[in-house]
């Protein structure tokens, strides 16, 4: 690429740090979740959440289990502040949930902030400004000693209102752009904030370390937030949250990097919806916990209900793509990867213990998905395995393997042929339109079955093509019987190469399921027969498969 030579590394690589916190194989614990939805998320948006939407979003990550929600920046809008008021003034925040809002270190905007507080039970004001040698530079014009001047006048006017505030309150700081500060600076001005708002065991301090552009690895920043962890006065008195953006594709690797390096806090939306790529997504977050045997402590049992909540209220889509939440994600259209998972769940359902499914980390069902509509998905890339494990699962039907990839192939030709995808019941459907009770060529009217001596005598009416022809056989049975008599029929000494049954279902008045295999030559023909009595389905069977080899002789 062009112009390669007008970019070079924008973050900095802090000096003594062990970075022993690599060596972890995992977190180990969920950390305290911030949702920033209604403040980061919702700026993002082409058209902004207005009151009820705003309103309906705060009950649904109520719902979810959210203990402290980011609502916005009452100062900066009259439905900022308006969307405040409400949530107090009509109680509509549960006792265990903290309410979190922003502000800027300037006068008029605190004095707003406190303001629409006013009478809250608890909330977290989150104080900020800029750090980064770029800010510094270009935006700002400031020194370090004038920028850190800014953060101290902002956190004891903080300290000033709250005296003088109704409700309970807890101080946040955020160096924002925090990855392109020099890190002694960022554990400068964090101090300063400290001495000024003197954090207790009972009124911690939360210092927030945004990734608010994306400059570096994801172990880069965490050896950052290890630093910071190590330098920053009364460790034991503060909690250390991350922002992460996803400007490199990487907040979900920074998130947990930063956690192992000493992380406690998260501040994320759902999707990682957020400025540009986007915030650090909370549902794949958490669910990789949970995906580790660690309970989250949100709760995503129903992904495609907040799904439609939240596509509904931004207007935003999410990706089909997306980790946990896409409609795709559980999706095998490969032939292999359907035998893998269907197999998979053959041997889950006879062994059980710990999920460990092939292509699937987590058991689709404890999101809210569905087996039929969003694991196994037939198009003309599919194969035997998942066109089979559909056919079992929902419908009962346990094809002989051969008849399976026949099936299959069949399936297969006809996605292909359509150019889409074949829903589970549209599947059953060509099963049976195309092999189930088949009658068209030929048609057994009339048997009549006679015990002899030596085996059974059919005494049957066939049809073939308009004309009614009576004839007799003899066989070893009664399926062997009536497939004499049609062999002498039609003068085709196709051989009987396969035959199956079972019962539809568990239960005394099932119908029975008949699978039956000519062959003619190299090929081999099939068909199904679906009756009540099993040696009617067996002869069902018969009849279709050779009415199948008959259509395909014509």
């Amino acid at each position: 690429m062009q112009n390669v030579a007008k970019y070079k590394k924008q973050y900095f690589i802090p000096e003594g740090v062990t970075m022993d916190w690599i060596h972890k194989d995992a977190v180990e614990q969920p950390p305290i979740w911030c949702s920033v939805d209604l403040r980061d998320g919702n700026q993002a948006l082409v058209t902004p959440m207005d009151l009820s939407e705003k309103l309906h979003f705060f009950k649904l990550l109520c719902k979810l289990g959210f203990k402290e929600i980011e609502i916005g920046f009452p100062a900066a809008s009259e439905t900022e502040y308006t969307f405040c008021r409400t949530l107090i003034e009509q109680g509509l925040i549960p006792d265990d949930v903290t309410i979190q809002v922003l502000t800027q270190s300037r006068e008029h905007i605190i004095a707003k902030t406190f303001e629409a507080l006013r009478g809250a039970k608890h909330a977290i004001v989150h104080l900020y400004n800029s750090t980064s040698v770029a800010q510094r530079e270009q935006v700002f014009r400031r020194s370090k000693e004038e920028i850190i001047a800014i953060a101290e006048a902002g956190a004891k006017l903080c300290r000033e209102y709250r005296q003088k505030t109704e409700g309970h309150f807890t101080f946040e700081y955020s160096p924002e752009s925090f990855t392109g500060t020099e890190p002694e600076f960022a554990v400068e001005i964090c101090n300063r904030v400290l001495d000024i708002w003197q954090p207790t065991p009972t009124d911690k301090v939360i210092i927030n370390l945004p990734v608010t552009v994306s400059h570096s690895m994801p172990h880069i920043y965490g050896a950052q937030v290890e630093y910071m962890c190590k330098n920053l006065q009364g460790r034991e008195n503060l909690i250390i949250s991350l922002h992460p953006h996803n400007d490199r594709g990487c907040a979900v690797a920074d998130s947990e990097m930063g956690l192992l390096a000493g992380g406690d806090r998260i501040e994320g939306t759902l999707f990682g919806n957020g400025e540009r790529t986007g915030n650090v997504d909370i549902i794949t977050l958490a669910l990789n916990l949970y995906s580790q045997g660690i309970d989250p402590g949100l709760n995503f049992s129903n992904l495609p209900a907040i799904t439609e909540v939240y596509e509904k209220v931004t207007g935003m889509h999410v990706y089909e793509r997306q980790p946990y939440s896409g409609k795709l994600v559980f999706a095998a259209f490969s032939g292999s990867h359907q035998d893998a998972i269907a197999k998979g769940m053959k041997w889950r359902e006879e062994k059980g213990g710990v999920w460990n499914v092939p292509y699937l980390p987590i058991d689709p069902v404890d999101v809210g998905r569905v087996y039929e509509a969003d694991v196994i998905r037939i198009n003309s890339q599919s194969g035997k395995g998942g066109i089979g494990y559909i056919l079992e699962t929902h419908y009962h039907h346990t094809l002989p393997a051969k008849m399976r990839e026949a099936f299959g192939y069949h399936v297969k030709s006809i996605s292909d042929h359509e150019h889409r995808e074949l829903m589970p019941r549209e599947v059953y459907d060509i099963f049976v339109r195309d092999f189930v009770n088949r009658n068209d060529v030929l048609k057994v009217e009339k048997v009549t079955y006679v015990e002899t001596d030596t085996g059974v005598l059919a005494i049957a009416r066939l049809r073939l093509d308009k004309r009614s022809i009576e004839i007799t056989a003899s066989g070893n049975g009664r399926l062997d019987a009536i497939n004499n008599a049609i062999r002498k029929v039609l003068g085709k000494e196709y051989v009987l190469e396969k035959y199956e049954q079972h019962a539809l279902e568990a239960r005394s008045t099932s119908q029975a399921a008949a699978y039956v295999g000519i062959r003619l030559g190299e090929q081999v023909h099939w068909g199904a027969g679906i009756d009540s009595d099993i040696i009617e389905s067996s002869v069902r069977a018969l009849v279709s498969a050779v009415n199948r080899m008959l259509a395909a002789e014509q």
